[in-house]
C-alpha cells in the first residue's frame, strides 16, 4: 500500500472517531462502557481523593503503572505531570522524547502484550477489536480518549486524565495556560475584510478535512473559509472527503496547508510542480505552508503550536 494512503487512513482513524472523552471510558474492571453519562471532576479541586469516577470508570487508588496507546493521551499525561506513572507507550507516541516507547500498537492492540506491562490503567483512543472487553476479562481498567472535534473536547480529556491520575490541579493549570496562549495568538492576528480560503491536505491523493472537524475548528478561529466543505456538505464522509483535482483548482484556495510534509515529503516545491496547479492563488502567491504532521494530527497540548503555525501563515498573507 502506498505510504500516502496509509497516512490518510491513519489520520482518519485518529480524527474521525470524534466526540468528547467524558462520554467514553472503560468500567472499573475494564469492561465496555455503553453509558454516556459522566461524573465531571470538580472544577476547582486542587487534589484528588480516591476512589474517583470519570464516566463509567472508577479507580480505587492512584494508578502507578499507566500504559498509553494513543500519542495524544501520551502528550497529555506528560504535560500534566503524570509522566513518571507511565511505564509504556505505543509505537506512535514519539513525544516527549523521554516517553517509554515500545512496540505496542494502538491500532491493533494485543491484550496479552499489554497485560505483560502489568498496568493498573490503560488509555486508548477507541475500542479496536473489542480490546476493552479483552482487558476487562484480565481485570485491567481502561479509559478511552476519543478523537476531539473541538478544543472543549481537548480540555475535557485533559481534566479527566488529571482526575484519574491524581493530577487535577496540574490539568487545570494546563487548561488555563492553553486557553490563554491560544486567545493571545488569535487576537494577535489582525481581522481581515475578506476571509482567506484554505485547503488542508492530509495526503497527496487530496484527502482533506472540513470545518466540522477538530482541525477545521482551529482554522475557524481565524475566520477562514474551507474549500473542502463543499465536498462533504452533509457530513456523510465524516468530515474527511477526498477532493478531485478539478474541484480543487476551481475552488482556487488562497492558502494551502500541508499535513503530509513528513509522511509523504510534500512541500511548497512539490505542490507548485503539480500539473494544473499553477493557476491556484496559493501557488501563484507562494502561500503554501508545511505543518508538522504529528502536531497537526493530535489534539493535545501542542495544539497551541498548531494555532501558532496557522497564525504565522495568515500573518504573511497581504491584507
Amino acid at each position: 500500500m502506498k505510504r500516502a494512503l496509509i497516512a490518510a487512513a491513519t489520520t482518519a482513524t485518529l480524527l474521525f472517531a470524534g466526540g468528547c472523552g467524558s462520554k467514553n471510558g472503560g468500567s472499573k474492571n475494564g469492561g465496555s462502557n455503553d453509558d454516556t453519562s459522566t461524573s465531571a471532576p470538580p472544577a476547582s479541586a486542587a487534589t484528588v481523593a480516591y476512589p474517583v469516577t470519570v464516566g463509567n470508570l472508577t479507580l480505587d487508588a492512584q494508578p502507578k503503572r499507566i500504559v498509553s496507546l494513543t500519542p495524544t493521551a501520551t502528550e497529555m499525561l506528560f504535560a500534566i505531570g503524570a509522566g513518571p506513572q507511565v511505564v509504556a507507550v505505543d509505537d506512535q507516541s514519539n513525544y516527549p522524547d523521554n516517553a517509554p516507547k515500545t512496540d505496542l500498537s494502538g491500532f491493533k492492540p494485543n491484550a496479552e502484550a499489554i497485560a505483560a506491562k502489568n498496568p493498573d490503567l490503560v488509555v486508548l483512543s477507541d475500542d479496536t477489536d473489542k480490546i476493552v472487553d479483552q482487558l476487562g476479562k484480565l481485570k485491567i481498567p481502561v479509559f478511552l480518549t476519543p478523537a476531539a472535534t473541538s478544543m472543549d473536547d481537548t480540555y475535557s480529556e485533559i481534566a479527566e486524565l488529571g482526575t484519574l491520575t491524581g493530577h487535577l490541579a496540574e490539568s487545570e493549570a494546563l487548561h488555563e495556560q492553553m486557553t490563554t496562549q491560544i486567545d493571545q495568538i488569535v487576537k494577535g492576528v489582525p481581522a481581515r475584510t475578506k476571509p482567506l480560503s484554505y485547503y488542508y491536505e492530509l495526503d497527496p491523493t487530496l484527502y482533506s478535512v472540513t470545518s466540522k472537524t477538530f482541525i477545521g475548528s482551529i482554522f475557524s478561529m481565524f475566520g477562514m473559509t474551507n474549500v473542502a466543505d463543499a465536498a462533504d456538505p452533509d457530513g456523510a464522509k465524516g468530515g474527511y472527503p477526498q477532493l478531485s483535482q478539478e474541484a480543487l483548482i476551481k475552488a482556487n484556495p488562497d492558502t494551502v496547508f500541508l499535513a503530509d510534509s513528513k509522511c509523504c515529503q510534500q512541500s511548497a516545491q512539490t505542490v507548485s510542480a503539480r500539473s494544473g496547479w499553477q493557476t491556484i492563488t496559493a501557488v501563484k502567491a507562494k502561500q503554501i505552508y508545511a505543518l508538522d504532521d504529528d502536531i497537526a494530527s493530535r489534539w493535545g497540548p501542542r495544539t497551541v503550536d498548531l494555532v501558532q503555525s496557522v497564525a504565522d501563515a495568515v500573518a504573511k498573507v497581504p491584507a
